[in-house]
């Protein structure tokens, strides 16, 4: 039973965490064929750098993809492509996305980052993600997307908290046949 328990919150956490952060990596099918449209008051590019720098009520949407923050940073080290960073700051930068079982993932944090070469998001500072009303809370979650490794970390004495809601999570059981059988709400 605690095995199960285990998938359940794993399996919760690495769909919220996959989706919740980055346009690219974390798009749905459909998403991922959709224009990015980045909205902000101002935008600065400087070519020496590679970093183009979003502020002022930055809204970017791909497809079911939207992420609100006050500043986005891409930065392209070298030029190089496959080695983007992508931050994101905000008091929340928060994001939202419909996923292909028709489940919204939603979640914020103080400081969002991926890192395209090490497949690595990482959200810092009231860390949140939602599933319907299972969610995980901490300091910081960093998630390894190829790998999908999600961790959860509380500072300073803190605890990371996780909500589940068995009705809302995906079961498989063994069926008399050896099978598994999926039940759904």
């Amino acid at each position: 039973m605690k095995f199960k328990a285990k998938n359940k919150i794993r399996d919760l956490l690495i769909v919220s965490s996959l989706l919740a952060v980055s346009i690219p990596a974390f798009a749905l099918k459909d998403d991922t064929t959709k224009p990015i449209t980045i909205d902000s008051a101002n935008q600065a590019l400087d070519v020496n750098t590679n970093t183009a720098t979003f502020t002022g009520n930055v809204v970017v949407n791909q497809g079911t993809i939207q992420v609100k923050a006050d500043k986005v940073v891409v930065i392209r080290p070298q030029g190089v492509s496959g080695k983007e960073v992508v931050e994101g700051y905000g008091n929340p930068v928060t994001f939202y996305q419909m996923q292909d079982n028709g489940k919204p993932v939603k979640g914020h944090a103080q400081k969002v980052r991926y890192e395209v070469e090490n497949d690595l998001v990482t959200l810092t500072g009231n860390a949140y993600l939602e599933q319907l009303d299972s969610n995980v809370k901490g300091d910081r979650i960093t998630y390894l997307v190829q790998k999908q490794q999600m961790e959860a970390f509380s500072d300073k004495g803190n605890r990371v908290t996780t909500v589940l809601v068995p009705s809302q999570l995906q079961q498989k059981t063994p069926a008399a046949g050896g099978q598994p059988t999926k039940k759904s709400n």
